[in-house]
């Protein structure tokens, strides 16, 4: 593969760390509420916002799928909060994140998150778009509201090709 290909590796906690966190219910122990009829998994990942009235939001998306494999062109990243993405059903999704560079992308590193996972990006984190692929999905998303500008964005000069894993 060329230079500016990148092949997607499982996403686990470990490998996301440098990026935010993985939310995996898996990982919490469940605990029982309204009177042992529902489970809880209780503090799966932390939304840090910053500035003055600043809020945490809830939102929802429908998503379209992207063709692969995926051509990068554009990152974004938000500097006053974190954001968080988590599926309303079973499939994986495909989670393009880069390291922090002087200010700038480095190169991308891609995910392919196991079927109910869902993913909360670090504040000022470099991302690719919501992108599901196979089919179309939803997503409960998590986010930070308020005053200030929060969306950074980066083109490339070329493209980045994301494969996924097989």
């Amino acid at each position: 593969m060329s230079e500016r290909h990148v092949v997607a590796e499982a996403l686990t906690a470990e490998a996301f760390a440098p990026f935010g966190s993985v939310i995996d219910r898996s990982q919490a122990a469940a605990r029982p509420m309204n009177a042992g009829k529902a489970r809880r998994f209780h503090d799966l990942a932390e939304i840090p916002v910053a500035g003055e009235g600043a809020r945490v939001v809830v939102g929802l998306v429908e998503a379209e799928p992207y063709p692969m494999p995926l051509a990068v062109s554009l990152v974004e990243r938000h500097p006053l909060g974190g954001q968080a993405f988590l599926p309303l059903n079973a499939r994986p999704f495909l989670v393009v994140v880069c390291p922090d560079e002087d200010g700038r992308p480095g190169r991308p590193r891609a995910f392919v998150t196991a079927p109910g996972q869902g993913v909360s990006y670090a504040p000022g984190t470099w991302h690719g778009v919501l992108t599901p692929f196979g089919a179309p999905q939803d997503f409960v998303v998590i986010d930070r509201g308020g005053p200030g500008v929060n969306l950074e964005e980066h083109g490339f000069d070329a493209p980045w090709t994301i494969h996924l894993p097989g």
